[in-house]
């Protein structure tokens, strides 16, 4: 019941960052808010990638940006090309870290961040956020042969997180909260804090569920780590871009809206999520009620309202 509320109260939390996302603030050229007024005249959105956080965003076989999170902002693209009235918008990946992704959205170095990262109150006051795209939530990935179950087990022991994440502050305000006296290292990303487990350097290493079974898929580590404990923070996954542009705010939502309507949001959910990825591993995580729930409430088509 517990974990129920918790996630109701999120849900609740991401459609009032989705809503309050946009202070009035518009101008630039031909009326179009500043963001989009950019991207029109020089034809590119730029969107913020991750090297190694699967399935949502990171690296193929060649070096090339992929993922689910990607999917969604070409999606965002294609509804911004015909904002903007320029179909053949040229998209320019550039990589962001944990650290520095929402720096790169405030200082305009990128127009779309299409990660894994959290919409919560905090970072509402800075940025805006899409709708709903993923739920997860901290817990913890040990070798196969530990005894750690929890995050009590951790006692006095070395545990790494990724810099700039909510699962840091999750940890630490859990670190605090029980006395657990962790030695809390961090990883510039989660490849990074993955190695720093793998090297022997840490007990653990804590962040978000579904990016822990992404990278032990990927690197294909069934066999030496496992996922474990309760849910240490709740996390629920948007599209990140500036603040205060009710313009660039509505286009977001249409483009989710449209593939809501055309029941494409299960369909590009499962294609990451359960079916084989182009990397060759597959995660095999089906889509949880709260998220369903969630893409239904995208769908604007008539039967949907029938």
């Amino acid at each position: 019941m517990r974990r129920s509320l918790a996630i109701s109260g999120g849900l609740l939390l991401a459609a009032w960052l989705l809503a309050t996302g946009a202070v009035a603030q518009t101008g630039g050229s031909e009326g179009l808010s500043p963001t989009l007024s950019a991207i029109k005249s020089s034809h590119t959105v730029r969107l913020g990638y991750r090297e190694s956080s699967p399935p949502f965003s990171f690296l193929d076989q060649s070096g090339r940006p992929i993922g689910y999170s990607l999917e969604l902002c070409e999606a965002i693209v294609e509804e911004i090309g015909i904002e903007v009235d320029d179909p053949d918008l040229k998209i320019d990946y550039v990589k962001v870290t944990s650290d520095d992704r929402i720096d790169a959205v405030l200082q305009n170095k990128i127009d779309l961040e299409c990660g894994s990262t959290t919409a919560n109150a905090e970072r509402g006051k800075r940025v805006a956020f899409s709708p709903l795209m993923f739920v997860a939530g901290t817990k913890l990935m040990v070798p196969k042969a530990s005894g750690v179950r929890q995050l009590a087990d951790l006692k006095g022991k070395t545990i790494v997180v990724t810099k700039g994440t909510t699962n840091e502050q999750a940890i630490q305000a859990a670190d605090k909260k029980f006395s657990l006296g962790l030695n809390i290292v961090t990883g510039a990303d989660h490849e990074q804090s993955y190695q720093t487990l793998v090297d022997g350097k840490a007990d653990a290493f804590a962040t978000d569920d579904i990016l822990l079974s992404g990278l032990i898929a990927r690197h294909k580590a069934q066999d030496k780590f496992r996922v474990t404990g309760d849910y240490l923070s709740y996390d629920p996954y948007g599209i990140m871009f500036r603040k205060g542009e009710p313009q660039l705010s509505a286009v977001v939502e249409r483009a989710f809206r449209k593939l809501g309507s055309s029941r494409d949001l299960v369909p590009l959910y499962n294609k990451w999520f359960t079916a084989r990825l182009p990397t060759g591993e597959r995660l095999n995580v089906p889509i949880s009620l709260q998220l369903e729930e969630a893409f239904k409430a995208m769908d604007d088509s008539a039967s949907a309202n029938n």
